[in-house]
């Protein structure tokens, strides 16, 4: 079966936008979710804590599964577990279940990876870096659109209906993929990796629990410090023993080549950029006016004030392929980092008016536009076919790692950083600023380690040390549309 490239592209990321909902679609019900489920703030911080750990764990895992049995297979079980996900959670009335249904949304973290391992498989090569590059940002678009959308339906309905229309698009998104996405007739197939995928994920929950629950437990508390230890340790088995399998979860040979290394740590640095701006402008705006540098709006027109980010992500797509297609993915990755830059530099300076914020908001939204779609181009540029997924999945999980950070620090800032105004305590200007400078200096880092990155060059079936020789004679070549 084929499809019309566009068909393709347009499913694709609407799957990959439907999953990138999920990260900020709840953040509008934080603040009521102890009354509804009678629990308290800081239990209620599991429904984005949950979600995140999810989500990190299974990544790496979803990547070499669909390597091994088929993209199309596994991107349709994440739509699944995010449908199941979304009823456990409209349907829970309790704290313990709602976790768990924020928890099985996380599973499904992993689509945007797929989505673009998918493009490479059935898209003719001029195609490929303008689909790319809508697929990479749909993770941007959807993030930026959740608060809006979640803030809006929490307002006017009932809030169990945020999660029945989550599972609802989810369910449709799978019905389309079954319908437009083509069958490999055969999956390269190969042997999982149990231990390393259980060392990896048992570092990535000790490493995201530091980070998300750090500022609760205490930063130089014993369970934080020894958190992060575990993680460290856990890390360094798993390197050792994908070092020594002969088909491991990651490759790290491949991992550690300079440009996909470079690629990832950009993510990293990136990711955390990305986030500080949503962070700070949400609760900019929400902050009361008499605080002389709040602008007292509520939280829906607050997320609606999100959106032009969004949009200029999906309209900075196409720029990005072209710059791709004629100067090459790096020299696009440090565009985007550029305007980043200078959308933070701007908004450190000026931030009392609303223009101003957004202003900042679509200059950092057309840098993520740009840089995210290079940031797969030239993972896959070094990286093996049979590695595709795999690969793109190390990136996402990169990018989660950067945007984690980035609400841990932020918070933590806004949080320390406080004065009092009429009786109640919220952030200092000062606060403000200083995250809008670190979301500055994260960029310009993220522009100072791109400039180092390799010019890419076409992988071979030489890259493939580590892959079983079954496993490179039953790969198939690439059907064309």
């Amino acid at each position: 079966m084929t499809s019309p490239p566009r068909a393709l592209v347009a499913v694709l990321a609407l799957a990959g936008t439907t999953v990138s909902l999920q990260q900020t679609f709840v953040i509008p019900l934080l603040p009521h979710l102890p009354a509804l489920l009678r629990t308290t703030p800081d239990n209620a911080s599991w429904a984005v804590t949950a979600t995140l750990i999810a989500g990190a764990v299974s990544i790496p895992i979803v990547g070499r599964l669909a390597d091994m049995w088929g993209k199309r297979r596994v991107l349709l079980s994440c739509l699944a577990f995010l449908v199941t996900g979304s009823a456990v959670t409209a349907l829970s009335a309790s704290l313990g279940w709602f976790v768990a249904g924020r928890a099985l949304q996380g599973t499904a973290a992993g689509v945007v990876s797929l989505g673009i391992s998918l493009l490479r498989d059935h898209l003719p090569q001029h195609r490929l870096a303008s689909a790319t590059s809508v697929m990479s940002t749909s993770l941007g678009v959807g993030a930026s659109l959740g608060i809006p959308l979640s803030a809006l339906l929490a307002q006017h309905a009932d809030w169990r209906v945020l999660f029945w229309t989550a599972g609802v698009l989810a369910a449709a998104t799978g019905v389309l993929v079954l319908l437009v996405v083509p069958r490999t007739s055969r999956p390269p197939g190969g042997r999982f990796d149990p231990l390393g995928a259980l060392l990896l994920s048992s570092a990535l929950v000790c490493l995201f629990l530091a980070i998300s629950k750090g500022g609760t437990w205490g930063w130089t508390g014993g369970v934080t410090l020894g958190s992060f230890a575990c993680a460290a340790t856990l890390l360094v088995l798993f390197g050792a023993w994908e070092l020594r399998t002969s088909q491991p979860l990651i490759d790290l040979r491949v991992s550690r080549r300079p440009q996909v290394l470079l690629t990832n740590t950009t993510s990293l640095v990136f990711g955390f950029s990305m986030l500080t701006s949503s962070l700070v402008f949400t609760q900019l705006l929400q902050l009361p006016t008499a605080t002389g540098y709040g602008f007292g709006e509520s939280m829906l027109v607050a997320g609606l004030l999100q959106a032009p980010g969004g949009v200029c992500m999906i309209a900075m797509s196409p720029v990005s392929a072209m710059i791709t297609d004629r100067c090459g993915p790096r020299a696009t990755l440090t565009a985007g980092a550029s305007v980043v830059v200078c959308g933070y530099g701007f908004a450190t300076l000026l931030h009392t008016q609303l223009w101003q914020l957004l202003v900042c908001s679509a200059l950092v939204g057309s840098g993520i536009g740009l840089a995210y779609g290079a940031m797969p181009s030239l993972i896959m540029s070094a990286v093996p076919v049979s590695q595709t997924a795999a690969a793109n999945s190390l990136n996402n999980l990169c990018r989660s790692l950067g945007t984690s950070t980035a609400s841990t620090v932020a918070g933590l800032l806004l949080t320390t950083m406080s004065t009092t105004v009429g009786g109640h305590v919220v952030p200092d200007r000062t606060a403000f600023t200083t995250i809008l400078l670190i979301g500055a200096s994260a960029a310009l880092l993220a522009l100072v380690i791109a400039a180092f990155i390799p010019r890419p060059r076409p992988a071979t079936t030489a890259d493939l040390p580590l892959v079983a020789p079954t496993a490179v004679l039953r790969h198939e070549p690439n059907p064309s549309p």
